[in-house]
């Protein structure tokens, strides 16, 4: 293969680039290239289990790692999007056992990393969540029912993605990165203001589309986030079976991007931590990888015994981590939460809930033609000819349901 002198120009400028963006955000810092892409050597955490605010040094933070607390109306519109969240996944999974609902990834337990994906981001920035994110997408702004319409086993997601600047929610692992890397490719080559989240799972990080798209999204310099939402277990393999790395966190030094480890139970370090993120990959910083360590307190899906693989302590434990019960008891202690601001949080939550019963009751119209019409822009003769033989054993068990009826009729 031969390179023309203009494509290693290219290339050389590009990675030169790279470099003068790197080395401006460690002088940003006043840390070294290393100290800035490798993680805090502690997690950060804000607030511990007891919604008490701890002191600098109990946070985590070090030089180009320290984080302001966010002001108090950003962190009560998340502990309302919280309350919310987690009505979404107990009325969904109540939903499930009654038949409405085909299936539902509970994210019970991991609402504090679902909303603070969701809440980092502008209106022109893009998320792209996994299968288990749909209060994360709810967080977004679209309609609960379009959200959840996916989980009924219709054919299509529910929502406009163009609409929202949300992907749909991916079933397959991992293949949303790549998704999120080209999105952000392309609002690159065209000057946009875009930051790209793109949520996945530790599971996600043994799969080979994830080094594709770290290592895609560094080598162009592209502003993504990649956001990992530690639960322990790919449905029932343990961490401990899937990396040895020191943490997922420091997988990011090996593409050349900034990582960063957070408590993924604590919504006040998520907010923090994300917000710098997507001001960082703004500025032209590059890609970063955040890991939130969390916990899947229900099951895999409704078709999974989680008993099989975990023992109940180990749930009990991380119980008493509970992101809702831990920032109520952090805004309540600060006086900025109060029996009244509870009550109209707690109805709203009501609110959508009964929404979600009252859309996933309705009967959905079936339009079997549907199966055809929206597989390629152009229909494939193939296409066409099943279309057609579909249309006629359509119309004639048409025409034998109404001779047999005016037959009854008689």
């Amino acid at each position: 293969m031969t390179i023309s002198a203009n494509h290693t120009a290219q290339d050389q400028d590009r990675t030169a680039a790279v470099e003068d963006a790197l080395t401006e955000a460690v002088t940003k810092f006043g840390i070294t290239a290393e100290d800035y892409m490798l993680p805090a050597r502690h997690q950060i955490e804000m607030v511990d289990p007891d919604g008490r605010l701890k002191s600098r040094a109990e946070q985590g933070a070090e030089p180009g790692h320290e984080y302001p607390v966010p002001g108090d109306d950003e962190l009560l519109a998340a502990y309302e999007h919280l309350v919310v969240g987690r009505r979404v996944n107990d009325q969904n999974s109540a939903l499930v056992r009654q038949g409405r609902m085909a299936v539902y990834p509970s994210s019970h337990g991991q609402e504090a990393c679902q909303v603070a994906a969701a809440l980092c981001l502008s209106k022109s920035d893009w998320m792209f969540p996994t299968y288990r994110d749909a209060v994360a997408v709810m967080t977004r702004g679209v309609d609960p029912v379009q959200v959840m319409t996916i989980f009924r086993g219709d054919w299509h997601s529910g929502y406009d993605p163009l609409q929202h600047n949300v992907g749909i929610q991916c079933t397959p692992l991992t293949t949303q990165l790549l998704h999120g890397v080209g999105v952000a490719h392309a609002a690159k080559l065209r000057g946009e203001d875009t930051v790209v989240l793109a949520m996945c799972g530790d599971g996600a990080t043994s799969e080979g589309d994830f080094h594709e798209a770290l290592n895609f999204a560094a080598v162009f310099h592209l502003p993504v986030i990649f956001f990992v939402q530690n639960n322990k277990y790919a449905i029932s393999v343990p961490l401990a079976h899937q990396s040895v790395a020191p943490s997922l966190a420091h997988k990011a030094v090996g593409y050349g991007m900034a990582g960063e480890r957070v408590d993924g139970n604590d919504v006040v370090a998520l907010l923090a931590v994300l917000d710098r993120a997507v001001k960082l990959a703004r500025e032209g910083s590059g890609p970063l990888l955040v890991e939130a360590n969390t916990y899947r307190m229900q099951a895999h899906t409704n078709a999974d015994d989680d008993t099989r693989y975990r023992e109940s302590s180990e749930v009990a434990e991380w119980r008493a981590k509970d992101p809702v019960n831990r920032m109520r008891a952090y805004l309540t202690d600060r006086g900025l939460l109060d029996d009244d601001g509870e009550v109209r949080i707690r109805e709203h939550a009501e609110a959508v809930a009964s929404q979600l019963r009252e859309g996933l009751s309705e009967d959905v119209p079936v339009e079997p033609q549907e199966l055809f019409r929206h597989v390629f822009a152009r229909q494939t003769p193939q296409l066409k000819e099943q279309s057609a033989l579909l249309a006629d054993e359509l119309a004639r068990d048409a025409a034998a349901q109404n001779s047999a009826d005016q037959e009854a009729g008689k």
